[in-house]
Protein backbone atom coordinates (compact mmCIF):
# COMPACT_ATOMS: atom_id res chain seq x y z
CA UNK A 1 0.00 0.00 0.00
CA UNK A 2 0.92 2.94 -0.98
CA UNK A 3 0.53 5.33 2.00
CA UNK A 4 0.93 9.34 1.55
CA UNK A 5 1.52 10.86 5.34
CA UNK A 6 -1.55 13.14 5.52
CA UNK A 7 -2.09 15.87 8.30
CA UNK A 8 -3.67 14.74 11.42
CA UNK A 9 -7.11 16.75 11.73
CA UNK A 10 -7.33 18.99 14.29
CA UNK A 11 -9.94 17.82 17.30
CA UNK A 12 -11.96 21.36 16.62
CA UNK A 13 -11.95 20.46 13.53
CA UNK A 14 -13.29 16.45 13.77
CA UNK A 15 -15.86 17.79 16.39
CA UNK A 16 -17.04 20.62 13.81
CA UNK A 17 -17.14 17.93 11.12
CA UNK A 18 -19.65 15.60 12.85
CA UNK A 19 -21.98 18.54 14.65
CA UNK A 20 -22.28 19.97 11.39
CA UNK A 21 -23.33 15.90 9.90
CA UNK A 22 -25.71 15.48 12.99
CA UNK A 23 -26.81 18.93 12.53
CA UNK A 24 -27.55 18.44 8.69
CA UNK A 25 -29.26 14.93 9.01
CA UNK A 26 -30.83 15.92 12.06
CA UNK A 27 -32.39 19.17 10.32
CA UNK A 28 -33.19 17.13 7.12
CA UNK A 29 -35.24 14.74 9.05
CA UNK A 30 -37.15 17.04 11.36
CA UNK A 31 -38.53 18.56 8.10
CA UNK A 32 -39.41 15.27 6.64
CA UNK A 33 -41.43 14.36 9.92
CA UNK A 34 -42.89 17.58 10.55
CA UNK A 35 -44.24 18.35 6.22
CA UNK A 36 -47.59 18.12 5.48
CA UNK A 37 -46.75 15.58 2.81
CA UNK A 38 -47.52 12.11 1.87
CA UNK A 39 -45.68 9.31 2.98
CA UNK A 40 -44.59 8.39 -0.74
CA UNK A 41 -42.83 11.63 -0.60
CA UNK A 42 -41.20 11.30 2.57
CA UNK A 43 -39.89 8.00 1.55
CA UNK A 44 -38.58 9.76 -1.96
CA UNK A 45 -36.70 12.71 0.24
CA UNK A 46 -35.26 9.97 2.81
CA UNK A 47 -34.26 7.83 -0.18
CA UNK A 48 -32.29 10.98 -1.78
CA UNK A 49 -30.29 11.87 1.53
CA UNK A 50 -29.31 8.16 1.68
CA UNK A 51 -28.22 7.74 -1.54
CA UNK A 52 -26.55 11.26 -1.60
CA UNK A 53 -24.50 10.53 1.68
CA UNK A 54 -23.67 6.93 0.10
CA UNK A 55 -22.78 8.98 -3.17
CA UNK A 56 -20.67 11.19 -1.70
CA UNK A 57 -18.58 9.32 0.58
CA UNK A 58 -17.67 6.72 -2.21
CA UNK A 59 -16.54 9.47 -4.71
CA UNK A 60 -14.09 11.32 -1.52
CA UNK A 61 -12.85 7.69 -1.25
CA UNK A 62 -12.14 6.59 -4.86
CA UNK A 63 -10.56 10.12 -5.24
CA UNK A 64 -8.27 9.77 -2.22
CA UNK A 65 -7.52 6.00 -3.00
CA UNK A 66 -6.91 7.82 -6.80
CA UNK A 67 -4.44 10.39 -5.12
CA UNK A 68 -2.77 7.59 -3.06
CA UNK A 69 -1.88 5.55 -6.05
CA UNK A 70 -4.52 2.73 -5.23
CA UNK A 71 -6.04 0.67 -7.47
CA UNK A 72 -9.39 2.16 -8.42
CA UNK A 73 -11.18 1.36 -11.95
CA UNK A 74 -12.12 4.38 -14.06
CA UNK A 75 -15.67 2.86 -14.50
CA UNK A 76 -16.28 2.70 -10.39
CA UNK A 77 -15.14 6.53 -10.29
CA UNK A 78 -17.46 7.57 -13.02
CA UNK A 79 -20.45 6.02 -11.67
CA UNK A 80 -19.21 7.44 -8.11
CA UNK A 81 -19.78 10.94 -10.06
CA UNK A 82 -23.25 9.67 -12.30
CA UNK A 83 -24.24 8.90 -8.62
CA UNK A 84 -23.73 12.03 -6.77
CA UNK A 85 -24.90 14.22 -9.79
CA UNK A 86 -27.79 12.05 -9.59
CA UNK A 87 -28.54 12.19 -6.32
CA UNK A 88 -27.97 16.38 -6.75
CA UNK A 89 -30.74 16.20 -9.74
CA UNK A 90 -33.26 14.36 -8.47
CA UNK A 91 -33.34 16.20 -4.95
CA UNK A 92 -33.22 19.57 -7.60
CA UNK A 93 -35.94 17.92 -10.14
CA UNK A 94 -38.45 16.90 -6.76
CA UNK A 95 -37.55 20.19 -5.02
CA UNK A 96 -38.97 22.23 -8.29
CA UNK A 97 -42.06 20.24 -8.85
CA UNK A 98 -42.96 20.19 -5.25
CA UNK A 99 -45.57 22.45 -3.96
CA UNK A 100 -43.56 23.39 -0.90
CA UNK A 101 -43.45 27.23 0.35
CA UNK A 102 -39.60 28.39 -1.30
CA UNK A 103 -38.44 28.61 2.29
CA UNK A 104 -39.03 24.96 2.46
CA UNK A 105 -37.51 24.28 -0.91
CA UNK A 106 -34.41 26.19 0.54
CA UNK A 107 -34.55 24.33 3.92
CA UNK A 108 -34.38 20.97 2.41
CA UNK A 109 -31.61 21.98 -0.66
CA UNK A 110 -29.51 24.29 2.52
CA UNK A 111 -29.94 20.55 4.73
CA UNK A 112 -28.99 18.08 2.54
CA UNK A 113 -25.63 20.39 1.16
CA UNK A 114 -24.78 20.92 4.72
CA UNK A 115 -25.20 17.07 5.24
CA UNK A 116 -23.65 15.94 1.98
CA UNK A 117 -20.11 18.46 2.35
CA UNK A 118 -19.94 17.49 6.22
CA UNK A 119 -20.14 13.61 5.46
CA UNK A 120 -17.12 14.06 2.92
CA UNK A 121 -15.34 15.94 5.81
CA UNK A 122 -15.82 13.02 8.30
CA UNK A 123 -15.10 10.65 5.86
CA UNK A 124 -11.87 12.58 5.45
CA UNK A 125 -10.97 12.79 9.16
CA UNK A 126 -11.71 9.34 9.92
CA UNK A 127 -9.27 8.26 6.98
CA UNK A 128 -6.73 10.95 8.12
CA UNK A 129 -6.99 9.54 11.63
CA UNK A 130 -6.23 5.74 10.61
CA UNK A 131 -3.74 7.14 8.42
CA UNK A 132 -2.20 8.51 11.55
CA UNK A 133 -2.57 5.03 13.61
CA UNK A 134 -5.32 6.79 15.93
CA UNK A 135 -8.40 5.13 14.55
CA UNK A 136 -8.81 0.82 14.20
CA UNK A 137 -8.32 0.30 10.80
CA UNK A 138 -11.65 -0.99 10.54
CA UNK A 139 -12.83 2.31 10.57
CA UNK A 140 -10.96 3.25 7.68
CA UNK A 141 -13.45 3.87 4.36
Amino acid sequence: MNQHPSARPSPAFVGASWCAMIVGILAYLAGLWNAQMQLNEKGYYLTILLYGCFAAVSLQKTLRDRAESLPVTGMYVGLCWVSLIAAVGLLTVGLWNATLMPSEKGFYAMSFVLTLFAIVAVQKNVRDLAAAGEAPLAQQA
